[in-house]
């Protein structure tokens, strides 16, 4: 698949929860980069998915549950999630992070505003 530009900061967030907002930056077939940003008292509930994620925190901190252990993640700090593994997070401060999935989430497909046909899969790339 040839090079497609994706979304930017110019792209409108979508709220997924509470204080905690998702941007897609990068759509590929078998990989997904998305922007969160969260604001202080957002939690993310324990969940799990079948994709592999694997995050970085830009700024703030992220209180990180896996498996039972709750773990402090700080700017700078990259973390892996397994598929299928169980996992949630809660922000004291505002927080950006950056996480990477694979396979790409179609459910963050199906709510991305205003995404250019290719990312859901109904325009053929050209190149």
């Amino acid at each position: 698949m040839p090079f497609q530009s994706n979304h930017s900061k110019s792209t409108p967030a979508v709220e997924h929860i509470k204080g905690g907002f998702r941007r897609t930056l990068g759509d590929g077939e078998k990989m997904m980069i998305i922007e969160w940003t969260f604001e202080p008292g957002a939690s993310v509930p324990m969940h799990q998915h079948p994709h592999e994620q694997c995050g970085y925190v830009i700024s703030g901190e992220m209180l990180f549950t896996i498996e039972g252990s709750e773990r402090r993640v700080p700017a700078g700090m990259g973390y892996s999630i397994p598929g299928g593994v169980p996992h949630s997070a809660r922000f004291e401060q505002a927080c950006v992070l950056v996480d990477i999935f694979s396979p790409p989430r179609e459910d963050y497909r199906a709510t991305m505003p205003g995404a250019p046909s290719y990312m859901s899969g109904t325009m053929k790339a050209t190149g």
